[in-house]
Parts: structure tokens; sequence; C-alpha cells
């Protein structure tokens, strides 16, 4: 059974083995948990994600309103939401709203990805890509945290 986190809530829910998970809604407000878009996220609501996410990975873009690069992939980014979910999770934090948040991440350049598995960073990328290189570069990494 996996858990996820409602992106309208911030409800924790269970999601049962071998239901459809794209089809899933929240207990709480009964909004859809999937919409194929990315989700915006507060500093406090990464953290919530971190916490109570279970058996689904997260993909956290972090990124600024003033960085061309990252402008350049938030199309891209969302095209990916709809490649990889329900399997993962895309959420995008905004560094400059929420320095903290970014520094406890280490970023140090922008846009960064960074692959989270129950609550941990598995893996991390900076710089621009496209939908299919997010698609290709979360695979692999998924992979490769599971076979380690």
């Amino acid at each position: 059974m996996s858990q996820l986190v409602c992106p309208n809530c911030n409800a924790a829910n269970r999601l049962p083995e071998g239901k459809d998970a794209s089809a899933a809604k929240c207990g709480r407000c009964h909004e859809k948990l999937f919409t194929g878009h990315p989700v915006e996220v507060t500093a406090a609501q990464l953290d919530a994600h971190r916490r109570s996410t279970k058996g689904a990975a997260l993909l956290l873009d972090v990124w600024a309103p003033w960085c061309g690069p990252c402008r350049s992939m938030a199309p891209q980014f969302a095209a990916a939401a709809g490649r990889l979910e329900p399997e993962v999770r895309l959420l995008k934090l905004n560094s400059e709203a929420h320095p903290e948040a970014a520094a406890a991440l280490g970023v140090q350049g922008i846009p960064a990805l960074f692959l989270i598995r129950d609550g941990k960073v598995v893996a991390r990328q900076a710089g621009l890509m496209n939908a299919g290189q997010i698609e290709s570069w979360t695979r692999q990494a998924l992979a490769s945290a599971q076979a380690a």
C-alpha cells in the first residue's frame, strides 16, 4: 500500500495495491490525487510530502521566477508530469520564495531536480532538460535507487 499527500488539502491518503492510482480521489476533499500537472509547494508543504509519501517517488523542481532556464524548463516539467504520474508525484518549489528549503536541499544551481523516495533524496540533477530527458533521468534514477 502506498500513501500520498493530496495536492489540494494536504491530507495524507492511502492507495490500496491493485487500484488505479490515476483515478484516486482524496478521502477528505474528494479531489483527484493526480492531475497530470506539477504541484506548486511551499517549504511546509514540501516537508509534508516528504514525511507522508510512502511507496511512491517525488520529483522536485527547484526554480526561481528570474531564471531563464527555469522558465524554459517549466513546460517540459509539466509535460513530464503526464508521463510519470501516478508512479511519481511532480512538485515545484520556488527557491526565491522559500530559500530555506532550497538551502536545506543543498541547491547550488537552478533549475535543479531532486528525486525523493521515502523522504530521502536518492538522486539530484541541475540544469535545463526537456520532457524526454526528465522522464528518462527519473526512470533511470528510480531503477538505480531500487537496485541499491
